[in-house]
């Protein structure tokens, strides 16, 4: 039985009376408005604003929408559209009242703290649109149940950084999302949370210059298939856009989107209110401005990125999506993107994986004649098994699990210091040891396994930062380590007690001549002799035994020499690297008058690495320039393509990572862990460091991949927030989770973070 809509107006003044509240006006014409509606046979709809209501209000509303079901109403929208005089708290209560006739929340600027949107988002709601456009959103998990949910704007939430899993664990009716205006950068979290969306149809990271909703753009050209946001609306009607070639040159995007040189034109096909605008060039540019894109939009190939990796998906960004937009959009994916490692076509389950290890068979996915015979050659390699695993247990989710190990050694240092690690090596023979050298100068091997210290050295007395640590090969317990002073040492760390002396051990007597301005240093395959390298012209040759310097070579390059590394097989052949753009090869058995070759990069090279075949060389230059050549003779074997960032001390390094299958890739003024494929460059993954309680980024100064475990690796991280703060940080790529352990210690600044490897 549902009674009148007086009666609720009756309700209302009883329920104000009990609270001994003045009716609140706006609320009662409301509520007539309501009983208008229904005269006229309209809709009943009961609009609550709350920017017309104070906080008496709350209580005798909230009373009424309890018992909203027993009355005539059809919908209960909530609208807010100004900073609010009721407590955030009320809010929520007034919205969970409503129940199950909620049809619209509309909350805007409102600066709901942490545990409110906790509350919002785990209990869920039961409306059909949720907007929250400009709200402080940090952390979005929608976990809890939205099951009504078709339409979700959180335009402007400038704190969003990034989609977590679960952000949108229980909407599956949700058709229209909207994010522009936020932080969202990363491509690979973003589609696996979207994927948690069955019915979505329409998105959204850049509006339309005209269009307010998610739908296609009705200024569309034909009125299907042509891009209506700025970006593409100019591509439409002969202009470049953001989307496409200009993304490329960040450096000419200001000038593109100034139009100094542009030579605007009407078009017969464009819309005349479109043709109006652009006559005035300032307002083409303030349209411009008006796309309010997330930073995604800036990734290359994004669109086709996402509409390759949502085949439900009909409207981008208020563009259409035709059958030739998924066609290129799948062959755009396919050239320069991994779905899954190894090139493998669909998700594998690991129990199926060892099974066909046990019986011998292949993959069952393979149904093709042609795929069988490539997938049985594939089978005969050693490691298919274990690659074929490794895939399997990629996490595809937004976070993989991640370990800090500051907590381990902070222990061992005397007084009230913090180690702060600037250069780290994995033991070449033990999984579990690492090394990593500080700024001040001293040397700890942890047992990253066990979370203790294996050992501490105080390492040369005074403050010089460790650049330079080599293991040796033939007796991996010994340890060399080089200072930013030039001081060389060579330690044994069987030897060394936790609170060691002596600058060094007496097993080691060799005592080497110093090499000034030291930035880099590795030992060759023998063990006989190392090199050493910095910032100046000059690189030094050591014999490991005697401690003499061999050779003392000038002028290899017109710039300082950053890295030089050794070939893992041949103790002869030697590279190195230079800020003047030029990578050398060198064979030690010839006068190194002459380089065997020279390969140039576009910008200064911050280092080179072998392979771990030597087949390869894998040279990192300036700003995300990163390139394989092949070895023998420096052809470019793969170009990785990672767009620049416009930033002359964006210091790039990168390693190859599951033997040589994988390269990975981070740079010093960037957030971002890239892994692309060694052979084809296609992307894999990008992922992205974030100190989730700091609310900060977390810059990657140098990174290695563990020589023992596929898909992990350690990272030396430099925090943004507190500036001081510096860590190592394990990665787990098989595993989803967050950060294992908090460190909050801070730390003194350093600003040698383009130097070494």
């Amino acid at each position: 039985m549902s009674f009148d809509v007086s009666s609720i107006v009756a309700r209302y003044l009883n329920s104000c009376k009990l609270h001994e509240v003045i009716p609140n006006a706006a609320l009662l014409s409301e509520l007539y408005k309501a009983s208008v509606q229904k005269k006229a046979q309209q809709r009943r709809t009961l609009l609550v604003s709350l920017e017309k209501l104070e906080d008496v209000d709350m209580s005798p509303l909230v009373d009424v929408l309890l018992k909203i079901h027993l009355f005539d109403v059809d919908a209960v929208d909530v609208l807010c559209t100004s900073p609010l005089a009721v407590k955030q708290e009320s809010v929520v209560s007034l919205v969970r009242a409503v129940n199950s006739t909620l049809r619209t929340v509309d909350l805007q600027d409102m600066l709901f703290k942490k545990e409110i949107l906790w509350d919002l988002f785990q209990g869920g709601l039961n409306c059909q649109s949720l907007k929250l456009r400009s709200t402080e959103i940090q952390n979005l998990n929608m976990v809890g149940s939205f099951m009504q949910l078709h339409t979700l704007n959180l335009d402007f939430c400038s704190s969003l950084t990034s989609l977590e899993m679960d952000s949108f664990a229980c909407m599956p009716k949700l058709m229209r999302l909207s994010i522009c205006g936020t932080r969202i950068a990363d491509l690979w979290t973003t589609r696996a949370a979207l994927t948690r969306l069955p019915s979505l149809t329409e998105l959204r990271f850049q509006n339309c210059i005209c269009c307010k909703d998610t739908g296609p753009c009705l200024a569309s050209s034909n009125g299907a298939g042509s891009p209506a946001s700025v970006g593409n609306l100019f591509s439409t009607y002969g202009f470049k856009s953001i989307n496409q070639d200009s993304l490329d040159d960040s450096a000419d995007l200001q000038h593109e989107v100034s139009f100094c040189d542009l030579h605007v034109q009407e078009r017969d096909d464009c819309p005349e209110d479109i043709n109006l605008k652009l006559r005035d060039r300032s307002v083409v540019s303030k349209m411009y401005l008006s796309c309010h894109p997330s930073p995604i939009c800036y990734e290359k190939y994004y669109r086709e990125y996402m509409i390759a990796s949502l085949p439900h998906l009909e409207v981008l960004d208020n563009f259409p999506i035709r059958k030739l937009d998924r066609e290129l959009a799948n062959t755009v994916f396919s050239q320069y993107y991994e779905y899954l490692p190894y090139k493998r076509q669909r998700k594998e389950n690991v129990a199926s994986v060892l099974h066909m290890r046990e019986t011998g068979r292949g993959n069952v996915y393979h149904s093709k004649s042609s795929r069988i015979k490539e997938a049985v050659s594939c089978r005969k390699s050693p490691y298919f098994y274990s690659r074929s695993l490794c895939a399997a247990k990629l996490c595809s989710s937004a976070s993989p699990s991640l370990h800090m190990l500051s907590n381990i050694s902070n222990n061992v240092k005397e007084g009230s210091g913090n180690l702060r690690p600037r250069q780290f090596e994995y033991h070449p023979t033990n999984p579990s040891l690492m090394a990593f050298g500080t700024l001040d100068g001293e040397v700890v091997v942890v047992n990253h396994d066990a979370r203790n210290t294996f050992s501490y050295v105080p390492l040369f007395g005074v403050t010089n930062s460790i650049l330079g640590l080599c293991w040796l090969n033939k007796n991996p317990f010994k340890l060399l380590a080089g200072s930013d002073n030039g001081s060389l040492r060579l330690y044994d760390i069987n030897d060394t007690s936790p609170k060691a002396e002596t600058s060094y051990s007496s097993s080691s007597p060799a005592v080497f001549e110093k090499f000034e301005q030291l930035t880099s240093l590795h030992v060759n395959s023998t063990d006989d002799q190392f090199v050493t390298s910095g910032y100046s012209k000059k690189v030094a040759i050591y014999d490991i035994c005697s401690g003499k310097r061999l050779h003392l070579f000038s002028d290899m390059h017109q710039e300082p020499i950053n890295v030089a590394k050794f070939a893992h097989h041949s103790p002869n052949l030697l590279a190195t690297s230079s800020f003047d753009r030029d990578v050398k090869l060198w064979d030690l058995r010839q006068t190194p008058n002459h380089p065997c070759y020279t390969a140039s990069s576009s910008r200064g090279n911050v280092m080179v690495c072998f392979s771990p075949d030597d087949l390869y060389l894998l040279v990192s230059a300036v700003d995300n320039e990163v390139k394989q050549l092949l070895s023998v003779d420096g052809r470019l074997q793969t170009d990785f393509g990672i767009a620049s960032t416009g930033s002359a001390h964006n210091y790039t390094r990168s390693y190859y990572m599951n033997g040589r299958d994988y390269v990975i890739s981070g740079s010093s003024d960037e957030s971002i862990v890239r892994i692309c494929c060694a052979q084809t460059g296609r992307r894999l993954r990008d992922y992205y460091l974030e100190d989730r309680a700091l609310e900060s980024p977390i810059l990657v100064q140098s990174l290695r991949s563990d020589p023992f475990r596929h898909f992990h690796m350690a990272v030396l991280a430099s925090y943004v927030r507190p500036s001081s703060r510096r860590d190592i940080i394990k990665v787990n790529l098989l595993e989803s989770g967050q950060y294992g352990d908090k460190d909050s210690m801070s730390e003194d600044c350093c600003n040698s973070y383009g130097y070494g490897g």
